[in-house]
């Protein structure tokens, strides 16, 4: 009998025990708190997951099955040019403009296929801080000082959290670089140029599909959100065509899968994420037990989603739990949040980066949050360091990024967002 196990399945079974017999049901509080969780998961469900994260995991699929580990260490590897590598990858959010959340399953996708830590955690960070649409809204709404610290500090954050990530881990790094490049280099199985246009299409419709509503009826971001639905759809009609052409998914699927999503947008055309699903259920079809790339594509994508979806609602629920919702309440009262980030004291940035790693931020919720909690007496070095901590991080990025890279590291990502949040917000506070 293994002693130790033993242990460790008690200790779980009395744990488990004591929690249900010492549960407060009933009290206001507890009570009001399980709600915050199932309806934070509830919104999750229906915000973030049809839109967001399916076209994530096929993203991150089709870097497993469609990129070799020498191209993604030519360009993101430990020893790829750093300039290009870092420069690439800091910047990456003005592109993409997702959560903390969806950036995962991409970020599960590079680390895997052999992306150097540095580079991959630039990219886990800039992916949900450096948001175009986010950082004009800070600017329009909380002030244009604090939105230009915001763009500036984020991109620096980023590149300097890499340089430090690789810099603590760089004997695990060298050695994980020898061993990927013994690797022999596969073939081509066509032109750089085709998997650019592929992986471009699929960025596209991640993005025209999320793109948020502007505060403001007129300019470029209002045009490209009055028009969102018909960019995504003329994305996914030019990704269907490279899937038959050059891809060689079967047109007769395609087709059937083009058909029922006309027919959705134009029979139920207020819900634009059934269309977004019943695509998703169509390239399920088209892939899954198909031979060579396509059936490797899926499987790729679905073991993406089975590591990552489980582990996220499960954050979720913890997050609402404990935090609630904007404008409700879960375990923690709100207004111990408010009062511990009132003034520009280091507690108060420290206590402010410590709670933005645990909240979880949909895109662009950090601004309206924000401007009610600077309402209660926030003071400014807090509130930039909230915007550096809390897109960038939440409980369940953490329950994942976790199982990417390990416990060491994830304790080392967060300690650096953290720290660098607090000491940042503390002297912005200081000279604001």
């Amino acid at each position: 009998m293994n002693l130790h196990r033993e242990l460790r399945v008690f200790i779980v079974m009395a744990g488990a025990f004591v929690a249900f017999y010492f549960m407060p049901l009933g009290h206001p509080r507890f009570d009001g708190a399980v709600t915050e969780a199932l309806e934070l998961t509830k919104w999750y469900m229906r915000e973030h997951v049809i839109l967001c994260l399916l076209p994530a995991f096929w993203i991150a699929g089709a870097i497993g099955a469609f990129v070799s580990q020498q191209s993604v260490m030519r360009y993101f590897g430990p020893n790829a040019p750093k300039a290009a590598s870092y420069g690439v990858a800091s910047v990456s959010g003005t592109i993409l403009a997702v959560c903390s959340c969806t950036v995962l399953p991409l970020f599960s996708g590079i680390y895997r296929m052999g992306a150097g830590l540095g580079p991959a955690t630039a990219f886990l960070y800039s992916g949900p801080a450096i948001n175009a649409l986010a950082i004009i809204l800070t600017a329009k709404v909380l002030g244009l000082q604090l939105g230009v610290a915001r763009a500036v500090g984020a991109v620096v954050f980023a590149i300097v959290i890499g340089l430090a990530m690789h810099g603590f881990f760089r004997h695990e790094e060298r050695a994980k670089a020898a061993k990927l490049a013994q690797l022999p280099e596969p073939p081509a199985t066509r032109p750089l140029w085709q998997t650019a246009v592929f992986f471009g299409l699929m960025v596209a419709v991640l993005v025209f599909a999320n793109w948020g509503r502007s505060d403001s009826e007129t300019g470029f971001f209002a045009r490209m959100f009055a028009t969102k639905w018909v960019l995504t759809s003329v994305s996914a009609a030019l990704l269907g065509l490279v899937l038959w052409r050059w891809f060689k998914l079967s047109v007769v699927r395609l087709g059937v899968t083009a058909f029922a999503v006309a027919l959705s947008s134009v029979l139920v055309p207020t819900q634009p994420a059934l269309a977004v699903l019943i695509g998703v259920a169509g390239l399920t079809w088209a892939t899954a037990g198909q031979p060579g790339e396509a059936g490797e594509w899926f499987a790729q994508s679905w073991d993406n989603a089975k590591q990552i979806f489980p582990l996220l609602i499960g954050g979720v629920l913890v997050a609402g739990l404990l935090l609630g919702r904007p404008g409700h309440e879960g375990l923690i009262p709100s207004e111990w949040i408010a009062g511990a980030v009132g003034g520009n004291s280091f507690a108060a940035n420290a206590f402010a980066a410590l709670a933005g790693a645990l909240m979880y931020f949909a895109t662009l919720t950090e601004v309206p949050i924000l401007q009610g909690l600077i309402g209660s007496g926030m003071g400014a070095g807090p509130s930039l360091t909230l915007l550096f901590a809390g897109p960038a991080l939440s409980l369940p990025s953490m329950i994942v990024i976790n199982s990417v890279i390990g416990p060491k590291k994830t304790a080392t990502y967060v300690g650096l967002v953290v720290v660098l949040s607090t000491l940042v917000g503390w002297a912005y506070g200081a000279l604001a």
